[in-house]
């Protein structure tokens, strides 16, 4: 699948449409999560029949397109079929159990209830909310496509405006010749990655270097009257704000995985669990703000798309033991230098780069392959806990 994303020219009158059609969208689901949990074990077709139920009951939901409020119960199967995944699974802390919205930001159309213009640069929404023809702003080549080939239409409202992404089922796979390399990764605070060669790739900290123009704006939007026009524009100010922190760290991460993989015919990193590690209120921030984990998606992305190998290690002892030798030489977090009695002497990341790369050249052969949040196949450890997301686009612009 290839998701593809272009900023959306409204008028005042669409964006009161679009706003509609998010609300309708989150109302369906709302509503079929309540049937669900007083009907605990009804199955999929008894869902599907309530929302048509819906349809005849209330006329702002018949007027959304039926497939939009078929994906609007889908979401609710997903939210439950991971609950249920979970607690089989016996994955520690909560399961997840499915909860209501109160705040949404998308609506998603299948194959139908939207037609593209024969230029692809604009879009027209046929169902009864209004939206109406939305001119598209971009730069992906939409025209390449035939229109068959897209299979959802979903439209996304960000502080910054609102977007419509396309998910279109096309073959993304490239092949690369063979570079002979291979390297271990190790993320940290200090660097945001140090691999066995030893370099060492700088932190840039988006958020602690944005950090005195939120509070600025956080400020703003404390000192406005609650419900006031005023607050709610110190409010969306504060929003972009945000957003283009976001967007700085995944451009980032982006560029450095796929420099990574294009460059190595194995990449080993480490099975981190980013969430207990966040727990340390000393370092929740900066952990945070390093962005870990979205670095380590877009890796199994790529390696995926360009043939690579990537696999994830147990991070048990990759700081402690020795790279040369492979005793276990025991240091604080302070000890930023690795000092061995058989004379080794490295940085701390790099003997465990170093250290990481040796599991992975050692256990390559029993990696298993499981989906990854792109919803695209990766090579990960069994039991990494990576959820399942088939036909949809769950997440917002990948931009790949």
């Amino acid at each position: 699948m290839l998701a593809m994303e272009f900023k959306a020219i409204l008028k005042e009158s669409q964006k009161i449409a679009i706003n509609e059609a998010i609300r309708t969208a989150r109302f369906v689901r709302n509503k079929v999560l309540r049937y669900w949990m007083d009907n605990r074990g009804v199955g999929k077709k008894e869902l599907y029949r309530y929302s048509t139920q819906l349809r005849d009951e209330f006329r702002f939901v018949k007027d959304l397109n039926s497939h939009a409020c078929q994906a609007s119960v889908e979401n609710v199967e997903r939210a439950i079929k991971r609950f249920f995944d979970n607690c089989k699974n016996k994955v520690p802390g909560k399961k997840g159990y499915p909860r209501f919205k109160k705040h949404s930001r998308s609506v998603e159309y299948k194959q139908s209830g939207w037609k593209l213009s024969p230029d692809k640069k604009s879009i027209k929404f046929t169902d009864k909310k209004g939206i109406g023809k939305v001119r598209l702003k971009g730069t992906w080549d939409l025209w390449r496509f035939d229109q068959k080939l897209i299979k959802r239409v979903r439209i996304v409202q960000r502080a910054d405006g609102y977007y419509i992404q396309f998910c279109v089922k096309v073959d993304n796979y490239e092949q690369l010749e063979a570079t002979g390399f291979t390297v271990g990764l190790d993320v940290g605070l200090k660097e945001f990655y140090t691999d066995s060669d030893g370099y060492a790739e700088p932190n840039p900290r988006f958020y602690r270097k944005s950090e005195k123009r939120l509070k600025f704006y956080q400020r703003r939007v404390s000192r406005k009257k609650k419900g006031s026009a005023n607050r709610k524009k110190a409010i969306n100010r504060l929003g972009r704000t945000h957003l283009r922190i976001s967007r700085q760290r995944k451009e980032h991460a982006k560029r450095l995985a796929r420099c990574v993989i294009r460059s190595n015919d194995l990449v080993a990193y480490e099975d981190l669990r980013i969430k207990n590690l966040a727990k340390n209120h000393c370092l929740a921030k900066s952990i945070n703000d390093a962005g870990w984990y979205q670095f380590r998606s877009w890796l199994e992305y790529f390696g995926q798309k360009f043939g690579r190998i990537t696999v994830a290690v147990n991070p048990a002892y990759t700081s402690q033991s020795c790279s040369n030798c492979g005793e276990v030489v025991k240091k604080s977090l302070s000890t930023r230098t690795h000092v061995c009695q058989c004379g080794c002497q490295l940085d701390r990341d790099h003997n465990a780069a170093k250290n990481i790369l040796t599991r992975a050249l050692s256990t390559v052969g029993h990696t298993g392959t499981l989906i990854n949040a792109w919803g695209e196949l990766a090579s990960t450890l069994p039991g990494s806990g990576l959820v399942e997301q088939v036909n949809s686009l769950n997440q917002e612009s990948p931009d790949f």
